[in-house]
């Protein structure tokens, strides 16, 4: 109970820092000189660095027995480097996010790792253990608006610095390995190899990257593309904490409904949400609208996400779980996070919010159709384990 606590105080504070910070970056970057196409190359080319250097981190991790410090070193790098993002230089800003993303983007797998491996000794679940994340999330979103209307947008890395170097606290107290941890007991290529031989794997990575890719317009663009059609920042930041705060009753009901519908159906069921949500963006692009529909995030990332954790956890033998994990997130968060902000951040900057949201719509139903032939192959192959030889679908 004592590591269940200290892990959501961990995530509690990684959520304050990346809402307060992640969610008005673009914005500061924009008060800097950029529009939202170098934005966009700015951010696909430090996530295309991080990817390749990835598989780096989980050989320092396990074969070298230092998760802790990896873990510490992906919360405090990225929170140093902030200071410099006051420069009005492109190539030092693209150095800096390419670092704090080699750094920040093993975040996920290895704090997960802790998550999943806590929850299941406790008994608990990893949902009931993330959602402190989006707790978190929610309120630096909101205090991240007030903090900008009230000081400026060039500071904006102070609450960040902050809230980081209580979850470096935090995470000095962690155990130096995660329990169970059975991360790259074999060759990455190997691993990827054997995963990427399943056809149904595949549509599922296809599905997820399409549905995910949409996030950066979200994520990277949402303050803008809301100041462009009229919205102030103060309530750019109660969307954002609008939408952060309905993951948490999503990721605390999350296990409630894959139980009943399963995996696979969730996952489609979450994307089918991001489909009515950019629709209803497409059709009313409102500052209002934009407000109120943050009310589906949860529905679509919320029960998404969950589920697709726990679905590749589900197919992976134990000796592969680690590999499954960051050949998901390599895809969920990199290469949809690279053509994510490179086409939303072109089209936001040469169409407009309108054109931005169309495709971001037709992008999630393009993802849905995929995830509609994972769920109907769900009860055949799918059940099978993925073992050192690789289950062909």
């Amino acid at each position: 109970m004592e590591k269940l606590s200290k892990l959501r105080g961990f995530y509690l504070f990684l959520g304050l820092a990346g809402g307060s910070f992640g969610s008005y970056l673009s914005l500061l970057l924009v008060h800097n000189g950029l529009n939202s196409g170098q934005i966009g190359i700015l951010m696909a080319t430090g996530t295309l660095v991080a990817i390749t250097i990835q598989p780096m981190w989980g050989i320092i991790s396990d074969r070298y027995n230092q998760t802790r410090l990896v873990l510490i070193l992906s919360v405090a790098v990225p929170a140093l480097l902030a200071v410099f993002y006051r420069s009005e230089y492109f190539i030092v800003l693209l150095l800096v996010y390419t670092c704090s993303t080699i750094f920040s983007s093993t975040q996920a797998p290895i704090a997960d790792s802790y998550a999943i491996s806590a929850a299941n000794r406790a008994g608990a679940t990893y949902g009931s253990i993330r959602l402190m994340m989006s707790i978190g999330a929610a309120l630096g979103a909101y205090a991240g608006g007030v903090y900008v209307s009230t000081f400026s947008v060039s500071t904006i890395w102070l609450p960040f610095l902050f809230f980081n170097l209580i979850a470096v606290l935090i995470a000095f107290t962690l155990p130096k390995q995660a329990e169970e941890n059975h991360m790259m007991r074999q060759s990455f290529t190997q691993g990827v190899r054997q995963l990427l031989g399943n056809r149904v794997f595949l549509a599922f990575l296809g599905g997820s990257f399409l549905v995910n890719q949409t996030m950066a317009a979200f994520g990277t663009y949402f303050v803008i593309a809301f100041q462009s059609v009229g919205g102030s920042t103060r309530y750019a930041g109660i969307a954002l904490f609008l939408a952060s705060v309905t993951n948490v009753p999503s990721m605390l009901f999350a296990s409630k409904v894959i139980k009943r519908l399963g995996r696979e159906r969730t996952l489609l069921l979450g994307a089918l949400i991001y489909v009515l949500r950019w629709g209803i963006q497409v059709a009313f692009p409102y500052p209002s609208v934009m407000i109120g529909v943050q009310v589906l995030h949860g529905l679509s990332f919320g029960f998404f996400y969950i589920a697709a954790v726990e679905y590749v956890s589900q197919i992976t033998s134990n000796e592969m779980q680690a590999t499954g994990q960051s050949v998901f997130n390599m895809v969920f968060a990199g290469f949809s996070g690279i053509v994510g902000n490179l086409l939303n951040g072109f089209l936001l900057n040469q169409g407009g919010v309108e054109v931005m949201n169309l495709s971001c719509m037709l992008s999630s139903i393009a993802g849905a159709m995929l995830l509609f032939y994972v769920a109907r192959n769900s009860r055949r192959k799918l059940s099978t384990t993925l073992s050192s030889g690789g289950a062909q679908a």
